[in-house]
């Protein structure tokens, strides 16, 4: 397996959208995740994180100039039971829903494709974190045309020191490339 510098890909990438690590620690001993949101337009600019009861929901750092709310307003954290679901967008609720209702992380994200952002089909990009280990996701557009999805699904087991990272975009451009790797 080929390891990657998480600064240095960060650092080289114009523009890597929204991201999900998840990973542990060197000791062992702590599971990690994390999230990040980057935005080009000023819509998606407007946002913040903030603490709920279960998690983080993004909001409108200026209710005023919130344009379009359907692709920017989500909760990317919840946890139900002892798993933490982070995701770029409001696919946290139906993992959430799923699980609530007996089902899995796959089932629950078999019912969502890519985001309808036409010419860029931004990738929906997933993760769930407990004890045992953790799974990543990605839904993207399998044409131009978004006519098609595919769905990727990543198993992990907790092995120290390791880590894995999972974003929306390779770069910068018009339409925006899609994640690989």
């Amino acid at each position: 397996m080929k390891t990657l510098d998480l600064y240095e890909i960060l650092r080289t990438t114009d523009y890597p959208g929204r991201g999900i690590v998840a990973g542990v620690n060197p000791s062992g001993k702590k599971i990690m995740m994390a999230y990040f949101i980057m935005g080009r337009s000023a819509n998606s600019r407007n946002r913040v994180f903030a603490e709920t009861e279960d998690g983080i929901e993004t909001r409108a750092a200026d209710p005023a100039k919130l344009e379009d709310p359907s692709l920017i307003i989500y909760h990317p954290v919840r946890t139900i039971g002892d798993e933490q679901i982070v995701t770029n967008g409001d696919q946290t609720d139906t993992i959430w829903e799923g699980l609530h209702c007996g089902g899995t992380f796959e089932g629950a994200l078999s019912t969502r494709t890519f985001e309808p952002d036409r010419p860029n089909w931004t990738p929906r990009i997933s993760a769930i974190v407990d004890a045992e280990g953790y799974k990543m996701s990605i839904l993207k557009s399998g044409d131009e045309e978004g006519l098609t999805c595919r769905r990727y699904f990543f198993d992990y087991e907790l092995i120290p020191g390791v880590g894995h990272f999972i974003h929306t975009y390779q770069g910068d451009g018009n339409p925006l490339p899609s994640f690989a790797g």
